[in-house]
């Protein structure tokens, strides 16, 4: 028995921001707290292709905390490692391992929002700030969402600065790219994705905290293998810049990819992110060069694939040498790829995505995909 359904996704460019309770802009950046924040931004300036653009840090006056912050088009991370122990990040590291502590969402009007969500029951962490240099004046807040994940809300209208006050522009941390990769391997944030053990209690909290809606869920067949399974619904701004699928274990014969996250994350968190690139090929050749381990696809996967996907801008054979994943649904297609973690635990992984029409989510590749992640679960020992 499987169930499945999708909305179709508003054009950004003609919502109605005004008739919206919680209007956002988009992903603002993705904090990242890590054991090493110099050696972390360094891997993500080489194998993910990103700049290194401002820090803060004990030279900048922040004793504690070393920040480097890396773009790649629209697309913003920052690393956070602490230098004297004792800090919130050493006690998120420890608890954790490297993971993802802070989805930051931009928003036109961060004391609106904050209060709209605090009326809306929302646990507020950091009431409405004021921050400013030199370069302007940035509004934020934080709310608390699953997990110890927390949504910080960034007005930066009134800014020009690198990133935030508090940061000084930085110089990249690995010389320029090859001449035969692509100048950025990836431009903006498309989905992030959580894992937690109650979906149905957070998917509301999105819908109550931030008016989201809810555009599409994934139950029974539609995710599922022979031996795991689990359960995810697809939350969205308005405007859909801003989509959040949330997943929760289901019942299986053995341990799913989402029990093994919250066991080795310590509960809820940030599974994954899903990053937009105009030529994923392009890109996944540039990233494999660089060291990126992607899951690997069985050669089977590509043989019915023409017959499914119809006629695509990629030859199946290179979808096939780079064991890509495609799928189609009434708007159009998209390709698809997942790496394997990129840390020591087996928590955090990042999807490439190339979208060519498609809403969705690849739905017609989650067999495939989960199937990949039971392989290298195998390797580990988890079952």
């Amino acid at each position: 028995m499987s169930s499945s359904t999708a909305t179709d996704a508003t054009d950004a460019g003609a919502h109605d921001d005004s008739a919206d309770p919680f209007p956002v802009i988009g992903i603002d950046h993705v904090r990242f707290h890590v054991g090493n924040a110099k050696q972390a931004a360094y891997y993500y300036s080489a194998a993910f292709g990103m700049t290194l653009v401002a820090y803060r840090g004990p030279e900048t006056g922040c004793p504690d905390i070393a920040e480097y912050v890396l773009t790649s088009g629209e697309t913003r991370f920052v690393m956070a490692g602490e230098v004297r122990a004792g800090t919130v990040v050493g006690e998120s590291v420890a608890r954790h391992g490297d993971g993802i502590a802070d989805l930051a969402i931009q928003v036109p009007d961060a004391d609106k929002a904050i209060d709209y969500a605090r009326t809306r029951g929302a646990t507020v962490l950091r009431p409405p700030e004021e921050l400013h240099d030199g370069h302007g004046t940035v509004r934020v807040a934080t709310l608390a969402t699953y997990g110890d994940t927390q949504h910080t809300l960034v007005d930066r209208s009134r800014y020009d600065g690198p990133f935030l006050p508090g940061f000084v522009e930085a110089k990249p941390l690995f010389p320029a790219k090859p001449a035969h990769h692509p100048d950025r391997y990836f431009q903006s944030i498309d989905h992030c994705v959580g894992n937690v053990e109650r979906m149905d209690e957070w998917v509301e909290f999105y819908r109550r905290v931030m008016g989201f809606t809810n555009m599409a869920e994934f139950i029974g067949d539609d995710i599922a293998t022979e031996y795991s399974a689990l359960m995810s619904k697809v939350v969205a701004s308005g405007n859909r810049r801003v989509k959040f699928p949330i997943n929760e274990p289901a019942s299986g014969t053995r341990k799913s990819q989402i029990e093994e996250y919250l066991e080795y994350y310590g509960g809820p968190g940030v599974q994954h992110v899903a990053l937009a690139t105009d030529d994923i090929v392009a890109s996944v050749r540039a990233m494999r060069e660089m060291g990126v381990e992607f899951l690997a696809t069985p050669d089977s996967y590509y043989d019915t694939l023409a017959e499914r996907v119809g006629s695509i801008r990629a030859p199946i054979q290179q979808l096939r040498d780079l064991q890509i994943l495609a799928d189609r649904d009434e708007n159009g297609y998209l390709l698809q790829i997942f790496t394997k973690p990129v840390q020591d635990r087996p928590t955090v992984f990042f999807e490439l995505i190339e979208r060519r029409g498609s809403l969705g989510f690849g739905k017609g590749n989650f067999k495939a995909l989960f199937e990949a992640i039971e392989r290298e679960q195998a390797k580990r020992g988890t079952w």
